[in-house]
Parts: structure tokens; sequence; C-alpha cells
């Protein structure tokens, strides 16, 4: 421990040896699961699960619920970057907290309250308590007025209930009090595995992404399925597919990305279709080896980036053609958004500036330079039957190479 020039420990080295020896916890309170009933313990169960997965590198000790919250013990080598890192990926959670322990008693809070404000660099706090345990003698107003005018008196601080710099929260239970400097927002949603298992047709672009981001939200286990056309083209959509599967795992910790060259398929359409349709066409073949893939995975539904309107095959008339191809039902997640709205939202998940890589796009090949907006069934099938529809599809699926993703990021080509 450094001395200064009176012969005291430093604050910072303090708050250095506080954050070896203190015990902490991982307090996190629950946003959609709250409003579930009978069957809130499937929610739960299935949080404290992804919760023991997200840290299974560091590994934690006790995972707890307790009324809307979880909590579970942090090891004393995590630092709370990584924690507040790890936690911000778990969906299920509105709010989270890094909190110590303190005895239920009102000197024990003040003490503790002013200690957790001596190391944060605010100028304006505020306290925030929940009291779980009403045998307390105080409420939580008269615990936040009594223990906000002590951190105020020692330290000189500005108390603003409105924006604070720093957010002193104490958490009142049955077994103890918790106390944190400052609260983080968490993932919100419901817990990745809950809804279902799903397979998303990951194209590398933008918006495929946000798409199984806002399905993971919802609950639903992805794998992915991308198509290249390589060798016709280089190999940087497989490369950014691959990155994007990466930085997606780790909301759900495992998944498969299927690369499934396409080339061969599309030659065989532009070789026997006529050159308007070739879009949907192509969209109809993914389709079909799509659903293939994903029941093989256990999906129950296949989910896509498609937004209407944005593009020549994403037109109603379109859509409705092509989707009859799936054997599987589609989730369009993103169906009444512009372009712009799922820009900010790829920029939020992280996704941005790897899917605006430059690619040659398998959909983009031997693209005519008016494509059929208005597609009719009776037309596509007619182009259809000049091509052996099932050859094609075991084809793909046959050659299809598999990457298994787990989170911390590890790749492993397995086929």
């Amino acid at each position: 421990m450094s001395m200064d020039e009176h012969g005291e420990s430093s604050p910072h080295d303090a708050k250095a040896i506080g954050e070896k020896q203190a015990p902490r916890v991982l307090i996190g309170r629950c946003h959609e699961i709250v409003l579930k009933g009978g069957n809130r313990w499937r929610f739960v169960d299935q949080l404290k699960h992804n919760l023991r997965g997200v840290f299974a590198d560091i590994g934690i000790g006790r995972v707890r619920a307790e009324g809307p919250r979880i909590i579970a013990e942090l090891p004393a080598d995590a630092s709370d970057d990584l924690v507040r890192e790890r936690a911000a990926l778990l969906f299920g959670l509105q709010n989270f907290t890094i909190s110590r322990p303190a005895p239920l008693e009102m000197e024990a809070l003040k003490r503790e309250a002013i200690a957790a404000a001596r190391a944060h660099p605010a100028r304006s706090f505020r306290v925030a308590t929940r009291r779980a345990e009403k045998r307390f003698p105080l409420n939580s107003m008269e615990i936040d007025r009594e223990v906000g005018g002590a951190v105020a008196a020692a330290l000189g601080l500005k108390v603003d209930l409105e924006n604070p710099d720093l957010t002193i929260t104490i958490e009142i239970l049955p077994h103890g009090a918790y106390l944190a400097a400052g609260k983080h927002p968490g993932a919100g949603g419901l817990p990745v595995g809950v809804t279902g298992r799903g397979t998303v047709l990951l194209s590398g672009g933008i918006d495929s992404p946000v798409a199984a981001y806002r399905m993971m939200r919802r609950g639903m286990k992805l794998d992915f399925v991308h198509f290249h056309s390589h060798p016709l083209v280089s190999t940087a959509s497989r490369e950014k597919a691959c990155d994007l599967a990466a930085h997606l795992t780790r909301y759900q910790m495992r998944a498969t990305l299927a690369l499934v060259p396409f080339a061969d398929a599309q030659r065989e359409i532009v070789a026997r279709a006529r050159r308007p349709l070739r879009v949907v066409l192509y969209r109809r073949m993914m389709l079909r080896i799509a659903s293939a893939l994903a029941r093989r995975a256990g999906s129950s539904a296949l989910v896509t980036g498609e937004s209407l309107g944005q593009v020549a095959s994403q037109t109603l008339e379109n859509m409705t053609v092509i989707e009859q191809a799936a054997a599987l039902p589609i989730l369009r997640p993103l169906i009444g958004m512009d372009k712009n709205e799922i820009i900010a939202e790829a920029r939020k998940l992280g996704t941005f500036e790897t899917s605006i890589l430059p690619d040659q796009d398998c959909c983009s090949l031997f693209v005519p330079d008016h494509p059929e907006t208005r597609a009719r069934l009776v037309a596509v099938a007619e182009e259809e039957a000049a091509f052996d529809v099932d050859a094609i599809v075991a084809s793909a699926v046959a050659r299809a190479e598999l990457v298994r993703y787990e989170f911390p990021p590890r790749a492993q080509r397995v086929g």
C-alpha cells in the first residue's frame, strides 16, 4: 500500500484493495419475466443457465432468484469492467448492479455508501433504495434521506434526483443489504432459449444481423446459414458472415453457421430460366436449402432481414411467391422498418462496420438490369420445372460447411 505525505493510504490503493477483498454479487433485475404467471420459473431457470454460460470461462459462485432479482456471487479475480461487459449481453435483465453486502444497520449502510461514493469521480449523486425486507425499521424514502445526508455531509457532493453523476443503489433483503455505485442497463427482452429455435439467413449485409438480434431478444436461440458464390467471387462474404456470427454468438453462447456454396445453383438458374425471374428463383432455392438445414438443426422457423419494399425481391408480391418455397414459417422482424432505422440498430449492436465492408453478395451475381417485382407463382413454377430442384437442394446441403461458435469466441471447423 502506498502512503501519502501524511502517512495515510491513498484512496486509489484503498479502492484496489477493496475490490480484491470485498465480496461482490451481480444483482440483475428481471425485465419481462416479472410479468409471467405460473410458468415464470421456466424463464428464471433459463436466465440462470445463461448467466452461468456467459461467465463460463471465469466461473461464478451461487446463483439464486429472489423476487424479481437474480443474484450471483462473483469471483474475486473478475474485474468490474469484465462483469459489466458480460452481464450486458444477458437478455432478460432490465438493469444490473455490481453490489457489495452490508449489515442490516443504518450506520453500516451510511459507511458503505460513503466508501462507494468516495471511489467514484462524481460531483452529484442520488440514493435509490429498494426495501424487500419490510421489517427493516425505515422505509425506502427514509433510507434515501439518511444515507444521502451522510454522503453529502462527508464528501460535499450535491444531491441531484433527476440527472445525477452517480446513483447509489441499496437493496434491503431479508438476509442482508447490498450497495452498489451505479446501475447499468440490461439487454431487456426474454432469456435466449425460452421461445424455441430458429435459423437465420445471414447475408453479410446490414439487415440480417439486426433481425437475428431482435429474435434473440425475444428468447429465440438461433443458428445461421450463409449462401456464397465462391469460387465465382472472393471469400469476402464468407469472412464477413463468420465475423457476424461470432459477434452474435456472444448473446447466446453457442451457435452454428452453415456456409452453403450456391454458385452451382446459380449457374443452373442462369442457364435455364428467364432473366427477370433470376432473383426470385435464387431466393426460393435458398429457402428450400435453409429449410433442410434448419430442420436438421431442430429449428422451427426461418428468420430473414427483409424489409417491405426495400429491394426488388422484397415487394409484397415477390415475398409472397418466394415464401411458398419454404418448408418452415418465416419470421421477418424488420418488415416495417426503414433503412435508417435498421442502420441505427446495427450501429448500436456493433455489426454495422463489418456489414459495410465490400464484398460480392451471391444474390447480386448475374442479376438482370430489370428484375421482376411482381412475380406470379404459375410463371415461377414453369421456370423451375426446367431443372431438378431436389437434386440442387440435396447437393447444396451435403456440401455445406459448418462452423461452430462458443463464447468466449472460439470456432472449429467440423465439416
